[in-house]
Formats: structure tokens, sequence, C-alpha cells
């Protein structure tokens, strides 16, 4: 990010061209704040996820690509999750709650993943669990981030 004398909001960098990709440098997740959440195809992965018993008949990769998808989502709710619980007072009960919350997702996400119904089934957990904590910071605090 590039710093402003005048004090307003830092802005992206451009983009770099890398052969066929498009590479963005945006450390600070300013781009990924401005996202709407797509929350209805994580919902029913949860769903999915969490509803596996008995044998196991998907391939380890598509478990392991299930796991990443949900890896994906839950730092980019920790993130909003981070964002939100910024807004609140420092002695605030919700605000305590969500730096337990983040302090465990960053935990569980630091475990490697796994091609396992287990590895899916924790990322499952992990997002469902950032999903409510962040509706409850919205309810806490209605003032959009």
């Amino acid at each position: 990010m590039t710093a402003d004398p005048s004090g307003a909001a830092p802005a992206a960098r451009p983009t770099t061209h890398t052969g066929t990709r498009t590479v963005l440098h945006d450390p600070e997740g300013v781009i990924e704040a401005e996202l709407p959440p797509i929350r209805e195809p994580y919902e029913c992965l949860i769903k999915a996820a969490l509803a596996w018993t008995g044998p196991h008949t998907l391939a380890e990769r598509d478990y392991e690509q299930i796991a990443l998808q949900l890896t994906a989502q839950a730092r980019a709710l920790a993130a909003d999750v981070h964002r939100h619980t910024a807004l609140l007072p420092e002695e605030s009960g919700a605000r305590a709650l969500a730096d337990i919350v983040l302090d465990e997702a960053q935990r569980r996400l630091s475990v490697p993943i796994e091609g396992t119904v287990c590895c899916a089934q924790n990322r499952a957990r992990l997002v469902r669990a950032l999903y409510e904590r962040l509706e409850r910071l919205k309810a806490a605090n209605p003032v959009r981030v």
C-alpha cells in the first residue's frame, strides 16, 4: 500500500501481470473488504460436510479441495470479524468474545490441511463459528465497516 500525505485511505497497488495470471498486491485486504459476502454456497457446503457419517466415499483430493475452500472462507470471515471487532470499545464483552474466536480461528487455520473427512468437518465448524460471531458483532454494532 502506498501512503497518501493527505491522510486519505491507502489505495491498492496496481496489478502485476505474470504470464496468464494477474496478481494484485493488497496485503491489508482493502479490496476484499469491499466485496459482498457470498454466504449461501458455503452454508450448503458446511451442511453437507457436517452431515457426512459412515463410509467416506469421496477421494482424498476431494476432501482436501473442500477443506481448501472452507479455509479461504474462514480467512475472509476472520478478517471481517476483526474489522467489526476493532469498532467496539476495548472493555466490550462482545470484543472479548470475538478476540477469543479470532485466536481460536488462527490456531485452527495454522493446522495443515489434510484430505480427510475430519479436516473438512473441522474447517466447516470453524466457518460456522465465524459466521455466528460475525452476526453477533453486527447486531452489537450495526455501524457498517
